[in-house]
């Protein structure tokens, strides 16, 4: 199978979250299953020519824009055997500091330049001769190439033999746009309605995937039937509803050979189920990271997250006075919304010896908190899959998780009486369960045998990439077979 596997962001390349780890992990399992992949992404400033060994293809791309055609040179390396790389090269549109963020805001022609990128993909397929099986499509920033194969590109005899699917990572990011963007489509007005484009009056780029691709995946097994629902589908629960038929959840993999304890660069001891003392000198390391004081009795929790609403944090603002009353230690890597910055720094003001904070992204720190960490907490208001919650368990890190997407998929609540169970878990989204749930956990941290027996239970799950793999490439195989079938 030829896969052609577009994202807007993939490790090691450039990254703003977790499609970045998705997007550099399944590409290679895919290849490690036997199929031929292409993953095809911008040439942003942070790409590296030298580190990566980065060739020149030769191929341009050719984009109209309304009334003008952008071009992009195509730059190519390997990521593994079997899997070939190929970046867009449009300095216009992506050397700049950032992806699609800053601090300020979007940059005011995302609109613009993912419609090249969407179309770029496309492009690339026809210029490089890949006439793939699969497009492999992720999130809004690529909604609109099932939309372009479907109408523009239709009954191209390379693409002939083409099916799409669409990976939704996150529904509340949708990339909505003003009507005034549609001529830049090259799109007709005829798709700018409910059926199609249209969203409240808006260019709805995500909405574009879900309705135009032969098949929907989300990243989650929770997660696809709660975006079906008024409460988690911002607005599209009608139009993934009607995709039912082709809506499949698949629970994200993890990347072992990055995230495992026996084998990590960044920590400072190396440790396994079998041999745990070398947590306890991650934990010291830990806590001198962040001036607190060193006591391997005193519980210590952590959050790694986008610090949003999402992501839970109004109920850690709300409950951290009172953590603080618990004799417990807490420490939260991330940024984000200004107001959470300000108000997590006010609160390790006056905690300095129990909170400890890093705003910013720190993938080394990331690792260390991993390694280091009793404990993570993840309350989010919704979650897709979520990775941390995953990559704890690996370090022997007990997971306290809202039940919701991908979190509740992952955590099995710990049941004491029976040993079962890999985690701690709540369902009312409130303060008070959150707490309620840290104090459970905390009992059972007293009791040092059945704690280091659920880690251990933790560190013996497996959620690596290849089954996921597999599951993706059942999917197209499926769709494949429609296709030939409806003749799509």
């Amino acid at each position: 199978m030829r896969i052609l596997f577009a994202s807007p962001e993939a490790v090691p390349f450039a990254k703003t979250g977790g499609l970045g780890d998705v997007a550099g992990a399944l590409p290679r399992a895919l290849a490690k299953l036997g199929a031929e992949v292409f993953l095809i992404l911008p040439k942003y400033r942070q790409v590296e020519e030298k580190k990566f060994s980065l060739k020149k293809t030769g191929q341009v791309v050719k984009v109209p824009l309304g009334g003008k055609t952008e071009a992009g040179e195509i730059w190519t390396t390997e990521l593994a055997p079997n899997c070939q790389v190929l970046l867009v090269q449009q300095d216009k549109y992506y050397d700049r500091d950032y992806l699609y963020t800053t601090p300020s805001g979007d940059y005011e022609d995302n609109a613009e330049r993912f419609i090249f990128f969407s179309r770029a993909i496309l492009e690339a397929a026809l210029v490089l001769e890949i006439k793939p099986d699969v497009i492999q499509c992720n999130d809004w920033q690529t909604g609109l190439t099932p939309v372009y194969r479907r109408t523009i590109y239709k009954g191209l005899a390379a693409l002939n033999n083409t099916i799409t699917a669409f990976t939704i990572h996150n529904l509340a990011y949708q990339g909505l746009f003003w009507h005034y963007d549609m001529p830049m489509t090259n799109l007709g007005w005829e798709l700018f309605t409910p059926q199609a484009l249209e969203f409240y009056g808006k260019i709805n780029f995500l909405k574009g995937g879900i309705v135009f691709a032969d098949a929907v995946i989300t990243v989650s097994r929770k997660y696809k039937e709660e975006i079906q629902t008024p409460e988690f589908g911002c607005g599209l629960e009608g139009v993934l509803r009607d995709r039912q038929a082709d809506l499949y959840g698949i629970l994200n993999g993890v990347d072992y050979s990055e995230w495992s304890p026996e084998i990590d660069p960044y920590i400072k001891e190396k440790y396994s189920p079998s041999a745990l003392a070398g947590k306890k000198i991650c934990k010291i390391d830990l806590q001198r990271e962040f001036g607190l004081p060193v006591s391997a009795e005193i519980p210590l929790l952590a959050t790694i997250s986008r610090l949003t609403d999402q992501k839970g944090c109004d109920l850690l603002a709300a409950t951290m006075e009172e953590m603080v009353q618990m004799n417990l230690q807490f420490v939260i890597l991330g940024t984000g919304d200004e107001k959470y910055h300000f108000l997590f720094q006010d609160l390790q003001a006056k905690y300095p010896r129990q909170i400890g904070l890093k705003i910013g992204f720190d993938n080394a720190l990331a690792h260390k908190i991993e390694a280091g960490a009793d404990i993570l907490v993840m309350p989010s208001r919704f979650e897709p899959c979520g990775l941390n919650q995953i990559y704890s368990l690996r370090y022997g890190t007990v997971p306290i998780v809202r039940a919701t997407g991908g979190l509740d998929d992952t955590i099995v609540n710990f049941n004491p009486e029976n040993g079962e169970g890999n985690g701690f878990k709540f369902h009312e989204y409130s303060a008070g369960a959150l707490l309620e749930t840290i104090k459970k956990a905390l009992q059972v941290f007293q009791n040092k045998d059945l704690w280091q027996k659920l880690m251990r239970r933790g560190m013996a799950e497996d959620f690596s990439w290849d089954r996921s793999a597999q599951e993706y490439l059942t999917v197209y195989e499926k769709t494949m077979a429609k296709k030939k079938f409806y003749k799509i």
